[in-house]
């Protein structure tokens, strides 16, 4: 399951011999194995589903994200039960010692810190300190050296007068759908790894349901970023969040990235994760596994002798 299907005009979902059917307006009527989808994007208010589809996805374990009337992820549907383990893994991962998560947000961060680096040697060159001060992350980041990583991060990748704000000016819409969707797919993950989203490591905000999604996906951000980075560079970055810049966003989930002694779709990076991270609940040791190197990020021009990287679609 990696692909992501996104539905931004008026059509009615439904579900005919294990295949989603896209019935629109015009008369069309594509369709994709369910076993084929990973997330599904909704962004229309005039789009109808039969509950058959959504019991098939659910079983499927697809992730169905609701978009609002601003176009921005509203929501998630996630699967009841997406792993035979895990009533037992839920166990370990509520019984988890306090030193041992903050051991796993000690390397959540550095890892974070790590690819940011990756991506502003990428496209400035100059990585602004941020590799040694990954190297200085203690045991639960006490001096909250991901915060200072931010302040140096962000006016060096987007421009001296960029401020990360939520609600903020462009390229802020771009980073908050880009973050959303990757929420969503880490959340799939987690729950697909036998996990509780709801309980995190790092995030404990009471109105967060899906806090350990917010913690895992940490150190993945930067390759939002590297897309982000891209549409502003293009000029796409003012304006509407537009179908084209959303799918430039969608395909960052395909990105490849270097883990585990290759390199993968970032989607099944996520699952890889969230899989190392219920070990390390479930042996009460360090087994998380995170992309290790820059592989996936852009670069400002291509190296002599490489070929240049095909753009996310």
């Amino acid at each position: 399951m990696t692909r992501t299907v996104e539905i931004s005009s008026t059509a009615r979902l439904s579900l005919r011999h294990r295949q989603l059917v896209i019935a629109r307006e015009d008369g069309s009527a594509p369709t994709v194995p369910v076993q084929d989808l990973a997330l599904l994007v909704v962004d229309n208010p005039q789009v109808t589903y039969t509950h058959a589809l959504l019991a098939a996805l659910a079983e499927a374990k697809v992730a169905t994200i609701l978009c609002g009337a601003d176009h921005m992820p509203a929501g998630v549907i996630l699967p009841y039960t997406a792993n035979v383990l895990a009533g037992e893994r839920l166990r370990a991962q509520l019984a988890c010692p306090r030193p041992l998560a903050k051991r796993l947000w000690q390397a959540i961060i550095a890892c974070k810190l790590r690819r940011q680096a990756d991506l502003l040697r990428r496209v400035t060159g100059q990585d602004a300190g941020l590799a040694a001060m990954a190297a200085r992350v203690r045991s639960g980041d006490p001096e909250n050296l991901e915060a200072q990583g931010a302040q140096r991060y962000w006016p060096r990748l987007l421009g001296p007068e960029f401020r990360r704000d939520r609600s903020g000016a462009a390229p802020n819409p771009l980073l908050n759908y880009g973050y959303a969707v990757l929420r969503a797919a880490t959340a799939r993950a987690v729950v697909g790894a036998g996990l509780l989203a709801g309980v995190g490591l790092f995030h404990a905000n009471r109105g967060d349901a899906f806090a350990l999604a917010s913690d895992l996906m940490e150190p993945f951000r930067p390759f939002v970023d590297g897309v982000v980075w891209e549409l502003v560079r293009a000029g796409l970055a003012e304006g509407e969040l537009d179908r084209a810049c959303k799918a430039h966003l969608l395909g960052g989930l395909n990105l490849a990235v270097g883990m585990d002694g290759q390199s993968m779709p970032l989607g099944l990076a996520l699952h890889r994760a969230a899989a190392s991270l219920a070990a390390s609940f479930a042996e009460r040791r360090m087994l998380l596994r995170l992309p290790v190197d820059p592989t996936g990020l852009p670069k400002a021009e291509e190296e002599p002798g490489e070929e240049a990287s095909p753009p996310a679609a």
